[in-house]
C-alpha cells in the first residue's frame, strides 16, 4: 500500500479509501491510485481485511440438494442479492439430513471464514422433529416451519395453494385431487395440508392424496392412476415439474386438459407457458425470497433484526389455459 501511495504521489490513507470503494475521493486521484495498483500488481489482502474489520464478507449457505427448481433458484437469488451488497456466497451441499451432518457443516463454514449461515431447509431432519441450529452463528433459515425458534423466510406456501384450491372450486368442480410432494418436504407438506383444510373448509370431501417426488416421471406414473378415475376433474399438483408428467399421462390416457380435467401447478417455473397446453400455476417469487433471506442475515450481522420469527413472500395465480369448469359445465 505504501508503494502504491508512493507511486500516486497520495497518501496510504487515499489508497486504503479507493481499494475499499469508499466515496469521498475525487475521479482524478482514484484514476491514478487504480493505476497505480495496476502497475504494481497491487491486490488488497482480504484476510488482512478481515482481521481488522472483524468480518470475512462471506455468507455460507447450506442446503441438502441441488435438484430441486425451488433451491437452485433461491440460491441463485441469494448469490446475486449477496453480491449486490459486497459480499461473496460460500455453498456447502449436506448429503444427509441429519443433526450430526448440519452440526458438521456449520464446523466446515466456520473454518472457511464466513459471517452468517443461510439454511435452505426443504427437508425434515431424519433424527430430529425440528432443528437445532449453533446459538452463537447468525442464521437465517429458507422453507421451514421453525419461525419460533429461528429467522425464517419462506413464500407463503398456504396461501398459494387456497388460491389454487378456491379457483378450481369456483370452476365448478366438486372437488380438487392433489398430486403432492415426498414426505420429507417441508413445501409439501404445507401444501398438502392446506390443499385438504381449504376442501374441508369449502364443504367439500378431500379424496386421496397421490404422492410424487418433485419429478416429472413421478407425476407422470401418478398422472396413470389419476386418468383412470372418472371422478377426477380437477388436479392440483404440488409443483410444475410434476405437473408436466401428468399432462403427459393424461393425454396418453385420452382425458383432455383442460376439457376433461384442469390442472394447476407450483412455481411458475420458465417453462410452464410453453407446456401443453400453457399451464395454470402458483408463481413464487424466488428472486424476493433471495434478496430478504440477505437482508434479514445482515440485519442480524448487525444486531438490527428480531432473533426470531417468519417472513412470507407472497404467490400469485397465474392464468393459462389448463384450467376450465368441468365436463357438461359451462363457464360463469
Amino acid at each position: 500500500m505504501a508503494d502504491v501511495a508512493r507511486l500516486a504521489g497520495v497518501s496510504s490513507q487515499t489508497v486504503s479509501r479507493v481499494s475499499n470503494g469508499y466515496a469521498g475521493v475525487n475521479e482524478e486521484t482514484r484514476r491514478a491510485v487504480l493505476s497505480a495498483m495496476k502497475e504494481l500488481g497491487y491486490r488488497p489482502n482480504s484476510a488482512a481485511r478481515a482481521l481488522k474489520r472483524g468480518e470475512f464478507r462471506t455468507i455460507g449457505v447450506i442446503t441438502f440438494t441441488l435438484a430441486t427448481t425451488g433451491n437452485v433458484r433461491t440460491l441463485e437469488a441469494i448469490a446475486t442479492s449477496a453480491a449486490h451488497e459486497g459480499y461473496a456466497v460460500t455453498l456447502l451441499p449436506v448429503a444427509i439430513p441429519t443433526q450430526d451432518e448440519v452440526r458438521g457443516a456449520f464446523t466446515r463454514l466456520e473454518e472457511l471464514a464466513v459471517d452468517a449461515v443461510i439454511v435452505i431447509m426443504e427437508v425434515h431432519l431424519l433424527d430430529a422433529a425440528t432443528i437445532t441450529l449453533p446459538p452463537h452463528v447468525q442464521v437465517v433459515v429458507v422453507d421451514s416451519d421453525a419461525g419460533d425458534h429461528y429467522t425464517v423466510v419462506d413464500t407463503d406456501q398456504a396461501g398459494g395453494t387456497r388460491t389454487a384450491v378456491r379457483h378450481l372450486l369456483d370452476l365448478g368442480h366438486q372437488t380438487v385431487w392433489h398430486l403432492g410432494g415426498p414426505e420429507g418436504s417441508f413445501a409439501a407438506q404445507r401444501r398438502a395440508d392446506t390443499w385438504r383444510a381449504a376442501l374441508t373448509e369449502a364443504g367439500h370431501v378431500p379424496p386421496p392424496l397421490v404422492r410424487g417426488d418433485w419429478t416429472a416421471e413421478s407425476g407422470y406414473r401418478a398422472g396413470l392412476e389419476l386418468a383412470a378415475r372418472e371422478n377426477c376433474t380437477a388436479v392440483f399438483a404440488a409443483n410444475d415439474q410434476m405437473a408436466l408428467g401428468l399432462l403427459r399421462a393424461l393425454h396418453e390416457r385420452g382425458r383432455r386438459v383442460p376439457e376433461d380435467v384442469s390442472v394447476i401447478g407450483f412455481d411458475d417455473i420458465p417453462e410452464a407457458s410453453s407446456f401443453l397446453p400453457p399451464l395454470t400455476t402458483v408463481h413464487q417469487d424466488f428472486a424476493e425470497v433471495g434478496r430478504l433471506c440477505v437482508e434479514a442475515v445482515l440485519r442480524k450481522m448487525r444486531r438490527e433484526g428480531p432473533e426470531r420469527g417468519t417472513t412470507l413472500v407472497p404467490t400469485r395465480l397465474v392464468l393459462r389455459a389448463s384450467t376450465a369448469p368441468p365436463p357438461g359445465r359451462d363457464a360463469e
